[in-house]
């Protein structure tokens, strides 16, 4: 036979060999999915009032006997002293209770002190703590002295959160006083322009506390804030909400215990209220997302990369940042129970 022949029918031979071994292989079957992770609670809403759209989180306290003081009740009972320490970016915080911890959550306003700040860290300030330092950011630039009949040596109430997204990524993200100056002047003048006037105090024009006790500004959040409390207020076993602006989901906060959010609850609505206003466009619509796009949003927060810190004797602080969210999630080092959640989108 001729060589070349005889190879070209070897070479056949092989072919129609390696198609008769593919032919008998079994088809592959596609890569499945993994299954989706259930949320450990139920979604109730969209509860919507113009531009903001609230979801209620349904589910069980992870953190069962266990009560908490919010720094405005504790405040309001002298149970604990938010000192000045003439440092700009840190002040500390005294438990004097005897047997009552304190939850300060991240982006609460202490007013007087020689300026107004927004608390940086979740912290879990336990009874008889003695002084303990906590991270915070101005939100007052200028005053350096007692304003008023205010005691500038410590501050006097903690009614006000930093509301708007892009403060709190200033706090929380950034951690940059430059920009929550800036964050501050610029919500300033978005409720200004939202309400027709200036929201500015002229005792501290750049106070975002004065600011945010603006009575014409309070009129419009109060009109927001009972749009949404009216429908959710016979909610039960509330754990946490979402909340959705301009129709995108845009932020979500879940606690260990439904008691602990019933008493923040009104202050982080006058929150939303207050970004949502802020962002308000004029004669523009929008739909409230759907619960899949809620659920989507918490799903992404958690692929994030991961950052742990220590926080004084009882928080635990895990850090998850992703492209499109950051999540801080505060832990009780007392049993290593989940306090709170908090999502913050980009």
């Amino acid at each position: 036979m001729i060589p070349s022949l005889r190879r070209g029918l070897l070479g056949l031979g092989f072919a129609f060999a390696a198609a008769a071994l593919v032919a008998a292989e079994p088809p592959k079957e596609a890569p499945k999915e993994p299954p989706k992770k259930e949320l450990p609670f139920t979604i109730s809403g969209p509860y919507t009032k113009d531009n903001l759209s609230v979801f209620l989180f349904h589910g069980k306290d992870t953190l069962t006997g266990k009560k908490f003081l919010t720094l405005q009740e504790a405040l309001a009972q002298k149970k604990i002293v938010v000192h000045e320490t003439k440092e700009v970016n840190e002040l500390s915080v005294e438990n004097v209770a005897t047997d009552e911890d304190v939850f300060i959550q991240s982006g609460d306003i202490v007013k007087g002190g020689q300026q107004d700040r927004v608390l940086a860290y979740d912290l879990i300030v336990p009874a008889k703590s003695g002084k303990t330092p906590i991270p915070s950011f101005c939100v007052e630039a200028g005053r350096w002295t007692k304003r008023g009949g205010e005691d500038a040596t410590k501050f006097s109430e903690s009614g006000k959160q930093a509301g708007t997204k892009e403060l709190k990524l200033a706090v929380n993200y950034a951690r940059s006083q430059d920009q929550v100056w800036a964050k501050v002047r610029d919500a300033q003048r978005k409720l200004g322009d939202r309400i027709g006037k200036m929201v500015q105090d002229k005792d501290s024009p750049t106070s975002l506390q004065l600011t945010l006790e603006d009575k014409e500004l309070l009129a419009v959040l109060d009109a927001y804030q009972k749009g949404v409390q009216k429908e959710t207020e016979s909610q039960k076993d509330v754990i946490g909400f979402a909340v959705a602006i301009n129709g995108k989901v845009e932020g979500a906060e879940l606690y260990g215990s439904a008691a602990l959010f019933q008493k923040l609850w009104p202050k982080l609505l006058e929150g939303c209220a207050t970004d949502a206003l802020a962002e308000k466009a004029k004669d523009k619509k929008f739909d409230a997302p759907t619960t899949e796009l809620v659920k989507k949003f918490l799903a992404d927060a958690e692929k994030g990369k991961l950052a742990e810190k220590d926080l004084g004797k009882r928080t635990h602080l895990l850090t998850n940042d992703t492209t499109g969210c950051i999540m801080l999630e505060t832990r009780d080092k007392a049993g290593a129970a989940v306090l709170h959640r908090s999502y913050i989108g980009k």
